[in-house]
């Protein structure tokens, strides 16, 4: 692409034009890009096939701009990614698919626990795949914003995965930046790592619980991951320690850390023995301390920010039996479990709000409404809902009135401890 037409582009993208998708440029772009295409192994007639007529999803550039990994306090993106809900249904998924993760671990030396719980986070065990058609929202990416060579290179592999047959094209779609699937491969990853588990000629992660599974598995083995080892420990930090200096990768042996007074979390001492470990404080010493070896660094490799290896990390140990973690985050108004994001909304859909459907995705209108409530209240105006806007709704919610043939009752509250 000419640097004119670039500069173009981004002009459009960043005055934030719902024109842009009826102009030349994008099509001009697409043009652009079809002999790096070819070299990439991309035929002539795929590339027009799936090209042809294409128009710009603006909407993706909004989201390449905001990445809640970084940008959600970690109370809020763990209460919404480990609860109950989702716990129960990875326990009951463990059972289902017991025999395949069974194989896949023999293959793979992942365990069950971890493979379910990277499905979990990932698609809710297959409920939310994302919407975005991959070629539009990859085409788009790769024409607009930043990043436009990264995504021009997962774009293509789009391309070669619908030329091999693999996926039909319709069924190709996946999040607005381009991960797909049970368990949300990007396409470059997608051809490196992605296996036929199941055995009918094709790698189908979309439909294929045992190919996205054992896929799963192989890119964790490939990343380093050792089945003899934990990904690592919540801990108690002695009184007065300094984390200065400490996180991930700066590793020492557990022996380093019991000598500095580090403990389990319920107390007991660390497991013995000289394996390398690093200190990792996501909301500072005042908060939940944990020492993570360098399985935590494959689940990092996922998708690169602590906190998301960290809810893989803790949905795997829930689904074994775990608790949740004892020691609580630093904050006087924790975060909601998707359950508590549904009440939320059905509380401020009774106030006469308009969100929409109550479904415990906080999005622009139910995030207008939670500020409208906060300035009522005399709360902190931010569009965040968190337990204290909670119980306040809960305190004014008006109870339905019982039948007549019904006796009245005291009310309760159910229970809201459901992570997402």
């Amino acid at each position: 692409m000419t640097l004119p037409t670039c500069l173009t582009i981004a002009a459009f993208a960043l005055a934030g034009s719902t024109a842009f998708a009826q102009t030349d440029e994008f099509p001009r772009c697409l043009a652009d890009l079809k002999p790096a295409a070819l070299a990439a192994g991309v035929r002539s007639d795929t590339f027009e096939r799936h090209t042809q007529g294409l128009v710009a999803d603006l909407t993706v550039i909004d989201k390449l701009n905001f990445q809640p990994e970084f940008q959600t306090p970690i109370w809020d993106y763990l209460a919404g990614l480990v609860d109950v809900e989702r716990v129960e249904q990875g326990r009951a998924l463990l059972a289902q698919h017991a025999d395949v993760l069974a194989q896949v671990q023999q293959r793979y030396g992942v365990d069950p626990a971890t493979v379910v719980a990277v499905w979990g986070v990932e698609s809710n065990f297959g409920q939310s795949f994302g919407q975005y058609p991959l070629v539009q929202a990859l085409g788009t990416l790769s024409c607009i914003g930043r990043r436009q060579g990264y995504f021009r290179g997962e774009l293509f592999a789009a391309l070669r995965i619908l030329q091999a047959g693999h996926i039909a094209p319709e069924r190709l779609v996946g999040s607005w930046a381009g991960a797909f699937g049970h368990t949300q491969f990007m396409p470059s990853t997608f051809e490196r790592l992605a296996v036929d588990f199941d055995g009918d000629g094709r790698r189908d992660l979309m439909d294929s619980v045992p190919d996205a599974l054992a896929s799963t598995a192989h890119f964790l083995a490939k990343a380093g991951w050792q089945g003899d080892r934990a990904w690592g420990w919540e801990v108690q930090l002695p009184a007065g320690f300094s984390a200065a200096g400490q996180g991930r990768k700066n590793r020492q042996p557990l022996s380093a850390w019991a000598t500095a007074g580090l403990r389990l979390a319920d107390g007991s001492p660390l497991p013995a023995g000289a394996e390398p470990a690093g200190l990792m404080t996501l909301a500072g010493t005042a908060g939940p301390a944990f020492l993570v070896t360098r399985n935590f660094d494959a689940l990092y490799s996922y998708n690169a920010a602590e906190s998301y290896g960290l809810a893989i990390a803790h949905l795997s140990d829930r689904l074994r039996g775990g608790r949740p973690f004892s020691t609580p985050w630093p904050t006087d108004d924790a975060g909601l479990s998707r359950a508590e994001r549904r009440e939320v909304q059905a509380l401020l859909s009774a106030r006469g709000h308009g969100i929409g459907e109550i479904d415990g995705v906080l999005g622009d209108r139910s995030k207008a409404a939670v500020r409208a409530e906060q300035a009522r209240l005399g709360h902190e105006v931010n569009g965040r809902a968190g337990q204290r806007l909670l119980q306040a709704l809960r305190a004014e919610a008006v109870p339905a009135a019982p039948a007549a043939s019904e006796p009245v009752t005291p009310s309760s509250s159910s229970d809201p401890a459901r992570p997402s």
